[in-house]
């Protein structure tokens, strides 16, 4: 079990918990981008649902196990597990399909189907049942369905051995990845609805189709806040038969009523040797060796391979992000100063002083105009495309975060860093809830930071 986790204390703890039968019903993951967590989860999900484990509990759930769940759970449509949750789809779709391009093996096709079903997966009529919006994206959903249908049949037969037209095979993979992209865009939102949370809640009481049911919370801090009470009464009386698992990059971002009640396991950073494994052993690609600054937001060589697939990679983000923040970081001195202040407050300097020079070294001058400023993001993001400005804001929040713990700013980290979470939450809220489009929430977030910071 868990041979598929590489380098990762917590499968192994994991494993021995499984073992001594210590296995906790409710569980969070925590740790950076890329670290294994999503992938540990469905692989415990798979190990509890194995029908040879009550032969020998020791031995269960090889991965290559050939029991009816394992073979479900492999490509992740056993009806004992639900996933929910924003997480990035497109830049390992893209790398998958890539994988699976370059060689057409039974490896590869595998982890083509299964990151597409990583997504096809939150569009569950568990979580969808009666709502309306459910309608918008089903036709897509539905080709979507159909086309990977043709290449679960088509791609097994040349992993079988037959004769394949490579342009043909190319043509539906690509297929499967515009559709992809389209569903994401169009149908995920940034933070889990109350709603999803009820039917789960329903879900997860009644009895499963096999031994064991799994229910696992991806980015589980981006939740609404009825939402957070809705799971907080599912976890005070966890129902039998079901693990949930919650994964988050940060424990803090969960709330302390919230983890006082899941068993926490660490995943680490790998270091860069044992990524450019999983890289090889997984995607069958060679990288080249991680440059200095890259996976600023912790997530490694993984994390700066699968985001090389995307239109908007975060070497892209990263200048327009510390731009933003400059010019906000500008802004608010000015709006200071015109209130009678006298010396710039040391975490606006700090602000300034940490993100101007990185927005300058990619060509992007000083700016204190919130038009301005949001017109020059708009034009070289191309409007965010892809779902990019989820991740945008992320990567102001990060450089914000990093600016304060400079010299003289860190006394005021935890104020600033308030403010900034604060703001950005409800930018993300705007977005992913409301569908407000990026330049009218990143007009409103910019007025309503400068005068926030201007006054802290």
């Amino acid at each position: 079990m868990f041979e598929n986790i590489i380098a990762q204390a917590a499968a192994s703890q994991l494993a021995e918990d499984i073992r001594s039968h210590r296995l906790a019903p409710s569980m969070l993951f925590f740790g950076p981008p890329s670290s294994g967590k999503g992938s540990a989860a469905m692989e415990l999900a798979r190990t509890l649902s194995c029908e040879n484990g009550a032969i020998d509990p020791a031995a269960a759930a090889p991965w290559n196990c050939s029991c009816p769940a394992c073979l479900r759970h492999r490509y992740l449509i056993h009806g004992d597990l639900l996933l929910l949750g924003q997480r990035p789809f497109a830049a390992e779709i893209a790398a998958s399909r890539a994988a699976f391009l370059r060689e057409k093996t039974t490896a590869t096709r595998t982890l083509f189907i299964r990151s597409l079903r990583k997504l096809t997966a939150r569009f569950s009529p568990v979580l969808w049942e009666d709502d309306p919006k459910a309608g918008k994206f089903s036709p897509l959903l539905q080709s979507l369905e159909e086309a990977l249908d043709e290449f679960e049949s088509r791609s097994a037969a040349v992993t079988g051995g037959a004769e394949a037209d490579g342009t043909a095979m190319e043509k539906l993979c690509d297929s499967l990845l515009k559709d992809a992209l389209k569903l994401e865009t169009e149908g995920m939102g940034d933070t889990i609805p109350i709603a999803q949370i009820r039917r789960t809640a329903y879900w997860s009481r009644l009895a499963p189709v096999g031994k064991h049911k799994t229910l696992v919370f991806e980015n589980a801090d981006r939740m609404q806040e009825g939402a957070r009470n809705s799971l907080l009464k599912i976890l005070e009386e966890p129902p039998e038969a079901v693990s949930i698992i919650l994964c988050v990059q940060r424990r803090e971002a969960i709330l302390p009523t919230i983890a006082s009640r899941l068993r926490p396991y660490r995943f680490l950073k790998r270091e860069e040797e044992e990524e450019r494994e999983i890289i090889r052993r997984v995607f069958r690609d060679s990288p080249a060796k991680q440059r200095e600054g890259e996976g600023r937001q912790g997530g490694g060589l993984v994390s700066v391979y699968l985001d090389s697939f995307l239109s908007q990679p975060l070497e892209k983000l990263y200048p327009l992000a510390a731009f933003f923040v400059a010019s906000l970081a500008r802004a608010s001195a000015l709006s200071f100063k015109k209130k009678g202040g006298d010396s710039i407050p040391p975490a606006l300097a700090a602000l300034g002083a940490y993100c101007a020079p990185i927005a300058e070294a990619a060509g992007f001058g000083r700016s204190s105009a919130a038009r301005e400023v949001i017109g020059t993001l708009l034009a070289e993001s191309d409007g965010f495309q892809a779902r990019s400005f989820p991740r945008f804001l992320r990567v102001v929040l990060d450089l914000a975060a990093e600016s304060m713990r400079q010299g003289e700013a860190e006394s005021y980290s935890i104020a600033y860093n308030d403010i900034w979470r604060k703001h950005i939450n409800q930018a993300e809220a705007s977005a992913g809830v409301w569908n407000q489009n990026p330049a009218l929430v990143l007009e409103s977030l910019f007025c309503r930071l400068r005068e926030a910071l201007a006054l802290c």
